[in-house]
C-alpha cells in the first residue's frame, strides 16, 4: 500500500523564486510571442510552408496561430488570463507539433531538423502544462486578470 502523499500548495516564497519565476515568464511568453509576431510578418513564406504540409486554409491558419502565439505569450508574460494564455499556447503546440514538424516523414535530410523541431515543441507543450497546471494561483509581478482557473 502506498504512502498518502498530501498535495501541498505551491508557493512562491523562496530565496528568488518570485523573481525566477517571472524571469522563466519571460523567457518562455516573449519567445511564444515573438514567434507569433514572425506569423504576421511573415505570412505569404510561413503559408506557402502550412500550404506544403497539407494545412488548410494555410495563411488564415498562419495568422490564428499567430494570434494564439502572440495572446498566449503575452498572457503569460504579464499574468494575463494566465491560464487561457497556457491553454492557448498548449492547443497550439499539440496541433503544429505533429503537423508542421513530421520528421517521420519526411526526406532523410530534412529528418534532424524536423526531430529536433518537433522535440523543442514537445519541451515547450509541457512547460505550458506546467503553467496552466498553476495558473489559479496567483502569480508574482502578474497584473492579475483571470477568470478563475483561466
Amino acid at each position: 500500500m502506498l504512502p498518502a502523499i498530501e498535495s501541498v500548495p505551491l508557493q512562491f516564497d523562496g530565496p528568488f523564486a518570485a523573481e525566477l519565476f517571472l524571469v522563466a515568464r519571460i523567457l518562455f511568453g516573449g519567445t511564444l510571442a515573438f514567434t507569433g509576431l514572425n506569423h504576421f510578418l511573415d505570412l505569404e513564406n510561413m503559408a506557402g510552408y502550412a500550404e506544403m504540409k497539407g494545412i488548410p486554409a494555410p495563411k488564415a491558419s498562419v495568422a490564428l496561430s499567430g494570434l494564439a502565439l502572440v495572446f498566449g505569450g503575452l498572457g503569460v508574460v504579464l499574468g494575463v488570463f494566465p491560464g487561457l494564455a497556457a491553454a492557448a499556447l498548449g492547443v497550439f503546440l499539440l496541433v503544429a507539433t505533429p503537423t508542421m514538424h513530421d520528421f517521420w516523414a519526411v526526406p532523410e535530410e530534412q529528418r534532424q531538423s524536423e526531430l529536433t523541431s518537433f522535440l523543442k515543441n514537445v519541451g515547450l507543450l509541457g512547460a505550458s502544462i506546467a503553467l496552466f497546471a498553476v495558473a489559479a494561483l496567483e502569480w508574482p509581478y502578474a497584473l492579475g486578470f483571470g477568470l478563475g482557473p483561466f
